[in-house]
Parts: C-alpha cells; structure tokens; sequence
C-alpha cells in the first residue's frame, strides 16, 4: 500500500482479534516511529512496547477513554520529555507514522488519551522527566471494515487558495 492509500484508507479500530502481531510487523512499527522526524533532530521520545496481557489489562482500566487497550495483543506508549518545545509535535508524528505503517500491514489502531495518564508511568517505571502523551493499541480488527468511508466535510469547507477564504480549485 503506498503512503496516500494508508493516509487515505486509515480508520480508528477499537476492537481487536485474539490474534499475535507477528514479530517482524512490531519491529517495523517501532522502527517507523524511531525514524519519523523530530524538530532540530531532538528525538524527545521514548516509546514503551507493551505485550504483557496484565499490563494492557491494567492499562486497559487506566485509559478511560480506551479500555479497549486491554483487548488488544500490543499498545504502545509514547511519552516525551517535558522540557521539550517540540516533544507534542514530534510525538504526535511519530503516532502517525505508527498508525499508517501498522494499517498497511493491516494492523488497526487508535490514539488513547492525550496526557494526564500519570499512573501509567508508576505502572511502567517512566522517569519524572517524560510526559506521556498517548497509548497506541494495535492489533487485527475483529469486524470487516470499510477501508476508506470516511464522514469529511467538502473540501471547499477547509481548504483554501492562496488566502483564507478563497476557493480552492483543481
């Protein structure tokens, strides 16, 4: 699939199968998010990899806008450093990378919370020094989903040219 298809195609999956995400598959989504690129090549990141069933269970019960974490077979939390300028951006990236490269493999996924999910870091033994700014589960979607049906406004409604306001046209 190529980089619009994955853009294009990508849908918010939050239910997921039993099923393992193969080793090679992991290591290609971390290794996206590891070369995704940073501001001033800061790299404010650090990403926890999470397969443990307990942890995605209790993670699954700290996240209370997904504990559908706790049914997928991998999450992925993004923390970064607080003293960063950037570490917002740059982290919220790296998530895109992540979740594009997990769908062309056909691995769904969804971003859970934005920040205040400070007893994850206790549960995980993340310095002071990081934030976390969201926990990415991924794993095969349970339901046939329509790759691409997406509710979005015209693009006449955001989008402009030239200046704000002006039609865009193509």
């Amino acid at each position: 699939m190529d980089a619009f298809e994955a853009v294009r195609t990508l849908l918010a999956v939050r239910s997921y199968q039993e099923k393992p995400i193969p080793d090679d598959v992991v290591k290609k989504i971390v290794d996206s998010a590891h070369l995704t690129a940073s501001s001033q090549n800061g790299q404010p990141w650090h990403f926890v990899v999470v397969r443990n069933r307990e942890t995605l269970n209790k993670l699954g019960e700290l996240a209370k806008t997904g504990p559908y974490t706790a049914q997928a077979p991998l999450a992925i939390v993004v923390t970064v450093k607080k003293d960063s300028r950037f570490g917002v951006s740059d982290g919220s990236r790296a998530i895109q990378s992540m979740m594009l490269t997990a769908w062309s493999e056909g691995v769904g996924s969804n971003w859970v919370g934005f920040r205040g999910l400070d007893a994850v870091k206790d549960l995980l033994g993340i310095p002071d020094e990081y934030d976390i700014l969201a926990i990415v589960p991924f794993g095969y979607p349970t339901a046939d989903i329509g790759r691409g049906k997406k509710n979005r406004k015209p693009l006449s409604e955001v989008v402009s040219s030239e200046k704000f306001g002006q039609p865009f046209t193509q």
